[in-house]
């Protein structure tokens, strides 16, 4: 297929002063390949996606793996989904491929997380939802349920499936989204939709019960950015980013000597890492703390704004929540199952011990 675009229309050009001729500007790489992407998408967008033939199983595309996955579950034979972003992706940086414009444009439907979790595709996720269907699996959890940043209150929290409760309400959207986008199959999704919520909030109820096993002074969560506000609240845990929700800020020098002082003057034994966040700002504060006398080590890696591997127990919602749940418990001096809420973890979660008097992890 050959596409003719004006340049001009695409990247932001000074108009030229014609009494003043300068030399013709040079596009970089970066520009001609930005440019390219979004012609090709105006392109895919003026073609008419074919209709769906009777019984044929609806074309889902969803961003996160938690959307891809809770949509799954609730499509079942009903829906082919393709998830756009997969195991160790940061969702906050991410920016769509051509392949991942292709798949939105042929899709029956679309399920984004929502809340600017995806800021970088909020442009794509708008223009093709003039076509078609496009959900926000967050967009009916009421706005009290909704933890904000003090210093930017008008943007919530992204990360509500870290509260397994809250995103239960995110797999009733999906079920009644689907319902209305196929009623023919209505009763097939509010069902599976159902199963579902109750799965969630059985996971849930697992969760209080065994952060309570925590002793009390320990219950402080430590990790690489702010993922876990929402997490913290349902399970009783003081929880402390070095980086701020979006993993775009930077981790200041300021605020790791801040948790530096709360590891030492708080006696914590163990901070986390992320799958989908760089570790060296936790490796620093570890670093500066055993430098001042404190016993503390890596707890252990949990999943934030992303799943584990496909294929894996703890690459499914459900799994991964399980993982990081029995992850903080027993790393913190709780009392948990080391294969988890129904023992499929992958393998044990193993108690996290003090570090030597030596300072060896």
């Amino acid at each position: 297929m050959t596409i003719d675009f004006d340049m001009s229309k695409f990247l932001f050009c000074q108009p030229i002063d014609r009494r003043h001729p300068q030399p013709p500007r040079r596009w970089g790489p970066a520009a001609i390949g930005a440019a390219l992407l979004i012609a090709l998408f105006a392109a895919a967008c003026s073609r008419e996606t074919p209709p769906r033939q009777p019984g044929t199983p609806l074309k889902i595309t969803a961003t996160t793996g938690m959307v891809a996955d809770t949509v799954s579950r609730i499509a079942g034979a009903r829906g082919e989904v393709r998830g756009l972003m997969g195991a160790g992706v940061d969702p906050h940086l991410y920016k769509p491929t051509r392949d991942d414009l292709e798949s939105l444009t042929r899709a029956d439907v679309i399920f984004y997380s929502g809340l600017l979790l995806e800021g970088k595709m909020a442009d794509t996720l708008s223009r093709v939802g003039r076509t078609k269907p496009v959900f926000a699996v967050t967009e009916r959890i009421d706005a009290s349920k909704l933890l904000r940043d003090e210093e930017n209150p008008d943007h919530p929290d992204p990360h509500v499936w870290m509260d397994a409760s809250l995103w239960a309400l995110a797999a009733e959207v999906v079920g009644q989204s689907l319902a209305q986008v196929d009623p023919d199959g209505s009763s097939h999704y509010l069902a599976l939709a159902r199963e579902v919520m109750q799965e969630c909030l059985e996971l849930h109820e697992y969760g209080k019960a065994i952060m309570s096993t925590v002793p009390e002074s320990r219950r402080v969560l430590i990790s690489s950015h702010d993922a876990f506000g929402y997490f913290g609240r349902a399970y009783g845990l003081e929880v402390l980013g070095v980086q701020g929700i979006s993993t775009e800020s930077e981790a200041g020098l300021r605020r790791i000597n801040e948790l530096i002082d709360t590891i030492v003057s708080r006696d914590i034994g163990a901070v986390f890492v992320e799958t989908s966040v760089p570790r060296k700002s936790v490796e620093a504060l570890i670093e500066g703390a055993r430098a001042r006398g404190a016993k503390v080590s890596i707890g252990g890696t949990l999943f934030s704004d992303a799943m584990g591997p496909a294929d894996t127990y703890e690459g499914t919602y459900i799994g991964m929540l399980d993982h990081n749940l029995t992850t903080v418990a027993r790393a913190l001096g709780g009392d948990a199952p080391e294969r988890g809420w129904r023992g499929l973890l992958a393998s044990p979660v193993a108690v996290q011990p003090r570090p030597s008097e030596d300072g060896a992890p």
